[in-house]
């Protein structure tokens, strides 16, 4: 659908429920930031309900960019969820002023908003971010069998549920039940040209005796896998002995523990691994991932992985490991190589093969801007959002 036959509508009141909102940082949150804005900047009025999870954050309304943002009272923590107390009567009154919601989950409360949305009248457009994969534990095992108990409520109420590739969807133990209605949105990325010199200056900083720098960006959290890029090292040494990995990202989360369990191995390549924390100004990300030779996702499962197109973005080849949804970066631009899930040595193969031959694996930033673009995600949301808002 066109943009003029878009902005010839009517502005839409829409209400986005999350659990996390900026400033916390993952890719889901940023993923609804770019959408909640940019909805916002062409008109229409967007509230973002989500937990206060900071005390440093103002609890009940504020306002972002144009963005109405909600923080509810959430007083206790849960693994990765939180307890609202006064979740049913805010999200019910919000939910009352706007013409249709979106939902992004996994979420503890999607059957509830679900069934508060029905009495409200208001139709539920749920964007998918990935199955819940939690380590084992048997509290975390009770948690993921009433997540997706909670889901198949709210996901046979719904018409539509948003996926982020038709890949990830014939895959997910999510989705798959209920694949007919699943439309795939690759999601919005964005993120500033690197500025060269600046690229430089951090390579210079980073390069352990001219070896190769290996960047990776994300939480360094089990599914991520982390641990799996640092023995690829048993592998890339033999080639390049002054390879460093670069770990741009959370690491010590406490309702994880991975950090702690992998001190051992930490100490043990300690003078190959340097670790820059979280990087939330995105000049300095984009020039992160300028100044590395390689960007790895060594993940056991990711729904998609935006730093793989904000990687690309900034001129840096991806490997990435070969599954559902993750590898569709990859397999849709060639500007990268996938190893094989769970095995080390591949990851570290595969790297060598990006180090050995970075030209064959070079595209141009346009042409990544054509596939993963911001403007044509929030287009296709926004035609979504039209088609199923009550008049």
């Amino acid at each position: 659908m066109g943009n003029s036959v878009l902005e010839s509508r009517r502005r839409l009141k829409v209400l986005i429920i999350l659990l996390y909102y900026h400033p916390h940082s993952t890719g889901l949150t940023q993923y609804v930031r770019m959408l909640a804005e940019e909805l916002a900047r062409r008109g229409h009025q967007v509230t973002v309900a989500a937990s206060c999870h900071s005390r440093d954050l103002p609890l009940g309304e504020s306002t972002l960019n144009g963005v109405r943002i909600v923080r509810l009272w959430a007083p206790i923590a849960i693994s990765r969820g939180r307890i609202m107390p006064f979740y049913p009567w805010t999200i019910y009154r919000l939910l009352r002023q706007h013409d249709i919601v979106n939902i992004h989950i996994p979420l503890l409360e999607t059957a509830l908003v679900a069934i508060l949305a029905a009495i409200a009248g208001v139709r539920v457009i749920p964007t998918h971010h990935g199955d819940l994969i939690l380590p084992r534990n048997r509290i975390n095992d009770m948690i993921t069998k009433i997540m997706f108990g909670l889901y198949k409520i709210m996901a046979t109420r719904v018409q539509i549920i948003i996926g982020p590739s038709d890949d990830y969807a014939d895959n997910s133990y999510y989705l798959l039940p209920f694949r007919e209605k699943v439309r795939a949105i690759y999601p919005p990325i964005s993120i500033p040209e690197p500025d060269p010199a600046g690229a430089r200056k951090l390579r210079a900083e980073w390069q352990y005796d001219g070896g190769p720098v290996i960047g990776y960006a994300g939480r360094f959290v089990q599914e991520k896998r982390p641990d799996l890029l640092i023995r690829s090292l048993d592998v890339i040494n033999k080639r390049h002995p002054n390879a460093r990995i670069v770990f741009a990202g959370e690491y010590d989360i406490s309702y994880e523990g991975t950090w702690q369990r992998h001190q051992d191995l930490v100490a043990q390549y300690k003078s190959q691994l340097l670790f820059l924390g979280l990087i939330r100004d995105k000049q300095k990300l984009a020039n992160f991932y300028a100044a590395c030779d390689v960007v790895v996702m060594s993940s056991d499962s990711d729904c998609f992985g935006l730093v793989q197109g904000e990687a690309m973005l900034c001129g840096t080849p991806v490997v990435m490991t070969d599954i559902p949804g993750g590898r569709v970066a990859v397999t849709t631009t060639g500007m990268g190589a996938l190893a094989k899930r769970g095995d080390s040595r591949s990851i570290g193969e595969k790297t060598l093969e990006v180090l050995a031959d970075p030209d064959r694996y070079a595209r141009p930033r346009e042409y990544i801007r054509s596939i993963f673009s911001l403007k044509e995600c929030v287009n296709e949301y926004e035609s979504i959002l039209y088609e199923y808002a009550q008049n």
